[in-house]
This record gives structure tokens, sequence and C-alpha cells, in this order.
């Protein structure tokens, strides 16, 4: 038996009887980050590690269950569990389970670029290894963060020439606070939306650096000449009637592709990703050097590609699983 199988409620564990980032509530789940995607409610008992567990509280409300160090491990029914850093966002973790000999690791979603606002990526050696893929193919090739930084100030520099507030839309859990420790130092104002606060505030308690950030302030206040962090949902609401002369910019590893930021209306786009890029996901896998890789969370038909020229054994999660259920 696996160690890990696909369900209808997600990755399961069937010798520990638990689920890791599951998509129905369920009695035991391991939780690998904060996001949305990842961290559902109504679960009874989860475990996670110990720095998201506040920004896990403030997202689902009271939790159950236990916060594990970044490498203590514990057993559950014969299941050695440990986390280990994934450099994604504050808390992060990669899974890994050792059933009978069998290592298996989780990736949830990770990063290789330095980000002082989380503890960088740990490789830890598996026999199965199971990657995100979000950003699978060859055009995706982040570029140096403090570079993005750098196009970011010289774009707020020419919105307060030209009198505008420079209105810059980002993720608010991990994406703004990276931007925000990537503005230390900067001596114009800068406000955050309201669903920003509460996590900027989990990741100040945290430790972490960041330039000072204010409340948006009331409607009719002069914005010339700030920086304002927003959610991408809240460009064309009435939110955004408060300032008189704008230009919006978004912050994603999405804007690679410059048909994106067309799309979506920006007047900007910067690049700038919290996931492994293409040449990050090779080196991944080539570190790790598993006997076996499985993708998720994405389109990894490139890389499998790729990554069988090379002699790896490598396939799509799903896929795995569909044929597991057709041998059964």
């Amino acid at each position: 038996m696996p160690v890990l199988t696909l369900s209808d409620h997600g990755l399961y564990c069937p010798a520990a009887d638990l689920y890791i980032d599951p998509w129905r509530p369920v009695d035991k789940a391991i939780i690998t980050h904060a996001h949305a995607d990842h961290a559902r409610p109504g679960h009874q008992h989860i475990l996670a590690s110990q720095e998201s567990w506040p920004l896990l509280q403030h997202r689902l409300g009271s939790t159950t269950g236990q916060a594990l160090r970044y490498g203590e491990g514990i057993s559950i029914q014969g299941v050695r569990i440990s986390l280990h850093p994934a450099g994604h966002i504050l808390g992060s973790a990669q899974v890994r389970l050792e059933h009978k000999g069998e290592v298996w690791v989780v990736s949830g979603d990770y990063k290789r670029q330095s980000d002082p606002t989380c503890t960088a990526f740990e490789v830890v050696h598996a026999h199965t290894f199971i990657s995100e893929v979000t950003f699978g193919l060859p055009v995706y090739r982040w570029p140096e963060p403090s570079t993005v930084f750098a196009q970011i100030h010289q774009w707020w520099d020419d919105c307060a020439e030209r009198g505008q507030a420079a209105v810059l839309c980002c993720y608010a859990l991990g994406k703004a606070q990276r931007i925000l420790q990537g503005m230390l130092g900067a001596e114009r104002p800068i406000y955050l939306h309201g669903a920003m606060q509460p996590l900027t505030q989990i990741y100040r308690e945290s430790g972490v650096q960041m330039a000072q950030a204010a409340p948006v302030p009331v409607k009719g206040t002069d914005l010339s000449g700030a920086l304002v962090l927003a959610p991408p949902s809240a460009v064309g609401t009435p939110w955004m009637r408060r300032f008189n002369r704008v230009s919006t910019g978004f912050v994603s590893g999405w804007m690679q592709l410059r048909g994106n930021r067309r799309r979506r209306g920006f007047d900007r786009g910067f690049v700038l990703s919290d996931h492994a890029d293409w040449p990050a996901l090779i080196q991944t896998i080539e570190e790790i050097n598993p006997q076996r890789t499985l993708l998720t969370h994405g389109d990894g038909s490139a890389l499998t590609r790729w990554m069988r020229e090379q002699g790896r054994d490598i396939a799509a999660l799903h896929q795995v699983a569909r044929n597991a259920q057709d041998d059964g």
C-alpha cells in the first residue's frame, strides 16, 4: 500500500488515517500553509507548523490540533511525520511521512528565491516527492527580487511626479508582506487595504521587518504620491473611487506573460512569485533526487516530458490515482 493516495477528499495517508490539505472537512488534517486553497475550515484536528498557527487561527477561527516546530517529528499509528520549511509564505511547510522505511515528501506550495518574510526551503530527501507545478513551463523564469523592488520604486516615483496614487494589487497573504519588506526605507507614505492589515500584523508579531504602513484613509484624503497595497478584487469596486488620480499595478508570477496584464486591465505588471519557476522546479527535483516524482497543482506535461528525457520517473498525481483506480 502506498504511503499516500488521492481520494475524493484529497491526499490521504491510509496508515495514519489523515489527509493533507483536504478539500472537504475531515477528522485529521495536515495543513501546509494558510492560503485558502490549502487551509479549508471544518476539520476536527489540525496539524500545522508553529509559525503558521496564528495565520490559521485568523483565517479558520477557533482551531483544534497541534503546532509543530520545523523538523520536530511525531508518530501517528506507525507513521513518522515532520514538517519542513517550504519558503512559500510565513509558516509554509513541506510534509515528510515515513512508513515502514518508505519516505514520501509533499512540497505544498514552495519557492527557492530569497524571501526574508519566511524560512527558506529545505531540501528533504525522499523516495517519492509530490511537487506543486503551478508554473511548469519554460517561459516562467523569475527575475531577482531586488530588481523587481527597484522597478516598483521607479514606478512609484513616476506616479508621484504625475500627482497620482500608485495602487499596487497583490495577494493579501504573503505577497503584500513580501512587498512591504522590499519597501523598507521608503520615505513616502504606504497604505494598506483593510484585508491586509490583520495578516500584516501577524507577520510583524512574528518578527518580520517590513516598511511601516497605515490603513487607507477615509474618502476625500489626498493620496497623490502614496503607495497603496490592495487585493486584486478591489479594482473596479466603489473602493477605488477615493483616488482622484491613480495608476494601477499588479504583482504576480502570471505577469511574466504580457497578455495577462493586458487582459486584467492594469497599467503595470511586476513579476514576483511565491512559487518555484521552471529552473527551480528542475533544481529541486534534482537535489531531492527521488525515485519517483508526482506533480500536482498545475499542468505538469512539459516538465514531465523534459524530466523523462533526463531519465526521471515522473507523472501527474491525478493520472497515477486514476490508473490505480483502474487497476483496482
